[in-house]
């Protein structure tokens, strides 16, 4: 095991990181901006190192300084946590020529993944259900585009290669839109991502959101912790994420895990990773991987009693992964909401001082957050502030204890989500369960 490693990220991520390091006896090291000098993990880092200004592109973007941070520090290894450079082939290159350990995949795999083209051939290759599409990217022939796209059926979805976060994409119902959705999307690529690589696929008009958690060490070990499903989304983003999907049977769950670990192996990865999907009429789409520890992962955690950030820190540490398929067994039911710095009807980011931070408490409740009374939200970063995840031996218990914590939950200061998140546990639809991607949108247009 590693004896010190860096920790490039922030917020509860960050801390979450840390918690774990510290059960393994690993010492920390905090790169931080000058505005996050007082976040929780920084104090509590057994060393930090201040990286540049708030902006992101100067700190928690800027790979020489983050390295050179890890070699001031003799850490051996660097934690990306999610978002900012965690699925970045650069990064985990120059970190691996530097002498160091990046804790994730290899740089290749995350290129890989990374290319959304490519990542759907490997996955082809692999056996993994994917959406029927164009098998590769686009080019600047409208006749061939509205041939492929005829083939597989309006409607279709425009995504750039590069895409991810629910931007880079486009829904075309019919012929006469296809080319200037196909042009408009490379041009929105290829100023968003410096790549305007298009393929189309078909659209699923009704799919749920439901992706495989995975994990896999350099040894051609793999397992798969069971499926969480995240369709509750608004333009794309997750609000609400909750394990075991709704309504998924042991037959299902067990079929398209072996797949997925299988694809694991095939692809030689290494460390923890969620493959993604849309359900549709019991059909299982792969739409990407995201090679990196995912925000909903303590839902996963909750019922299957596996720590997968220190899995993660003992997977790069060259460890045999220890635990076997059959150890996984899938105990309850786990919801987790977002808790956004953020207007709860209009979504705009709420900066400020927070002045009063409670979290819930209780049986069944675990709150990840690196927020407390006087912490200031920056608006230079993303405005999750924390998570409230809840556990029951079964979907209304884990429900009805999210009420009794979102309740109690005391933010003071700024505007949260928390309303937000209340009216969806209310909610008759999301109550019953196995509602698609588009529902609580649907539902947000009509409370208006």
């Amino acid at each position: 095991m590693f004896s010190k490693i860096v920790i490039a990220n922030r917020g509860e991520i960050a801390l979450r990181i840390l918690r774990a390091c510290q059960t393994l006896g690993v010492k920390t090291v905090a790169v931080h901006s000058t505005i996050d000098r007082n976040q929780k993990h920084v104090g509590m880092a057994d060393e930090s190192v201040c990286i540049g200004p708030p902006s992101s592109l100067e700190s928690y973007l800027d790979i020489p300084k983050i390295i050179a941070a890890a070699e001031v520090t003799d850490a051996e290894a660097i934690h990306p946590g999610y978002g900012f450079l965690a699925e970045n082939a650069e990064f985990a290159e120059c970190i691996a020529e530097s002498g160091f350990k990046f804790i994730g995949p290899r740089a290749e795999t995350i290129r890989l993944m990374g290319d959304k083209v490519a990542a759907i051939e490997a996955m082809k290759a692999a056996g993994v259900p994917c959406v029927p599409g164009s098998d590769g990217p686009l080019n600047d022939d409208p006749e061939r585009n509205l041939a492929i796209a005829k083939k597989i059926g309006y409607p279709i979805i425009v995504k750039a290669a590069a895409g991810g976060g629910g931007r880079g994409m486009r829904v075309v119902h019919t012929e006469a839109a296809l080319n200037n959705a196909i042009i408009t999307t490379k041009t929105e690529a290829k100023a968003a991502f410096g790549d305007d690589t298009v393929y189309m696929e078909k659209y699923l008009e009704n799919p749920r959101h439901i992706e495989i958690q995975v994990l896999s060490d350099m040894h051609g070990h793999a397992i798969h912790l069971g499926e969480r499903d995240c369709s509750m989304q608004r333009r794309h983003q997750k609000v609400v994420e909750e394990a075991p999907a709704p309504g998924l049977t042991e037959e299902e769950r067990a079929a398209i895990g072996e797949v997925c670990v299988e694809a694991c192996k095939r692809i030689r990865y290494e460390g923890a990773g969620t493959f993604e999907f849309l359900y549709d009429s019991g059909h299982f789409y792969f739409i990407e991987m995201n090679t990196r520890i995912q925000v909903e992962h303590p839902v996963t955690e909750l019922i299957t009693g596996v720590d997968l950030i220190k899995q993660q820190l003992l997977i790069a540490s060259g460890e045999h992964l220890q635990i076997q398929q059959s150890d996984i067994q899938l105990t309850g039911h786990a919801i987790e909401c977002r808790v956004n710095a953020e207007d709860p009807k209009t979504f705009m980011p709420s900066p400020g001082t927070i002045d009063i931070f409670h979290a819930p408490g209780g049986p069944g409740v675990r709150v990840d957050s690196h927020a407390y009374d006087g912490y200031p939200v920056p608006p230079n970063y993303d405005s999750m502030i924390g998570k409230i995840i809840t556990h029951g031996e079964d979907r209304i218990t884990a429900i009805r204890r999210m009420r009794l914590a979102l309740a109690e939950t005391v933010v003071s200061g700024i505007k949260t989500n928390i309303p937000l998140q209340q009216k969806i546990m209310t909610d008759r639809g999301f109550v019953a369960g196995g509602k698609n991607i588009h529902y609580l949108e649907k539902r947000l247009k009509e409370d208006n």
